[in-house]
Parts: structure tokens; sequence; C-alpha cells
């Protein structure tokens, strides 16, 4: 029987896209792969308790602990890589990543970014400020992406997208939860099925 890929999920906050992978895990959606480490650059990180609670290992690199940004992608990829990880998700994970690290790691790291990308993307768009504006912009539709990390932010391949209506009266808030409830946490644990399987089954070398 073939092994299950090990996934990590990297986390700064509240971890409420580590928790739709959390519950995908255990309804039998994410079957091709097992979350095994939760790694967060935050000590306080809400993220922690959860994956705490779920029984998954964690660990946290500050990047306060570190002598500069290059010491701080060493000691998280000398972590990721004893425990044997071959996927990574960002899960509101709140450091840009450089060129050395992702290419260490190319096609195996997956984002999940809140709008349609090419719209609203790339350097200065996270968080509240792609909300802002899309509904500053007047679309009608918005939504939200799963795709590769590479060095270009929001810049790589898309695995997976889906659509959510913006509707008359939203606020940024408002639409933020809308999209997180109706498609962030739907693709982002289809994308790590799908990305899981495929290297299980040997399409993405192992």
């Amino acid at each position: 029987m073939l092994t299950p890929v090990k996934i990590a999920v990297m986390v700064s906050g509240g971890g409420t896209n580590l928790q739709a992978l959390i519950d995908a895990e255990a309804s039998g959606i994410i079957k091709s792969g097992k979350i095994s480490l939760v790694l967060s650059n935050k000590a306080d990180a809400f993220a922690l308790t959860r994956a705490s609670r779920a029984g998954i290992p964690t660990a946290v690199v500050e990047k306060k602990d570190c002598k500069d940004a290059s010491d701080f992608e060493s000691r998280l990829i000398e972590m990721l890589d004893s425990n044997g990880i071959e996927i990574i998700v960002l899960a509101g994970f709140m450091s840009i990543l450089s060129e050395r690290f992702t290419s260490h790691y190319r096609d195996r790291i997956i984002n999940v970014h809140p709008s349609l990308i090419p719209s609203f993307c790339g350097k200065g768009f996270y968080g509240l400020r792609v909300h802002e504006a899309a509904l500053a912009y007047g679309v009608k539709v918005s939504g939200a992406t799963v795709h590769f990390v590479n060095e270009i932010p929001d810049g790589g391949r898309i695995i997976m997208q889906r659509a959510v209506e913006v509707r008359e009266g939203d606020t940024p808030e408002i639409l933020q939860r809308r999209i997180m409830e109706e498609a962030e946490w739907k693709i982002l644990p289809l994308a790590c099925e799908l990305v899981a399987k495929e290297i299980r089954e040997g399409k993405l070398e192992r």
C-alpha cells in the first residue's frame, strides 16, 4: 500500500485554513496525504493550539531568534527536511519566502490567495487589502485561488479556483468571510489532495 504523503502546514495566526485541512483529513477528503507538522513563525499563533488539539506535531521558528533572513529560512528548511515533508501548505504564513527557499521545494509549496488570480494579487495584496481593492474596483465576482508558490508573490502555476458572488452592501470583512467559507476552505483541501495524489502516484517526482 502506498504511504501517505507528508504534509506540513506553515502558519502565523489563527489557523482557520489549517482547521479546514484538519477537518478535510478527518472526513476523508484528504486521503493521499497526512498533516505531519504544523510550523509557525509566531509562538503565540492560535493555529498551534488547533494542531495540538488534533494531535499534530508542532514547531516554531521565530525571526527574532535567527541571525538574519537566510538563517531563518535555513532553520525552516532543516525542520521540514528532517521531518520528511513532501508538501508545504502556506495557510496564512505571513513571511515572504526567497527564491532559495521556493526553488528548494519546487512544485511542493501551495498557497491559497483570496482573489481570482491574476486580479488583486502580488506584492502588497494580502488579508483585507485584497477585498478592499476588489470592492473599490466594483467587481461583481471574486473568489479564491490555490497556486504553487515560486519566487514571484502569487506568481506560481494555478492549481484550482472558485468564484464567489460579490453582493451589494458587502464590506471587506463580509466579503472576506464569504470567500473563506465558500471558496478557500473548499478548494484548499481539494488542491492539497490533488497534489498529494500526484506525488503518491509518481506523476510528480517524489
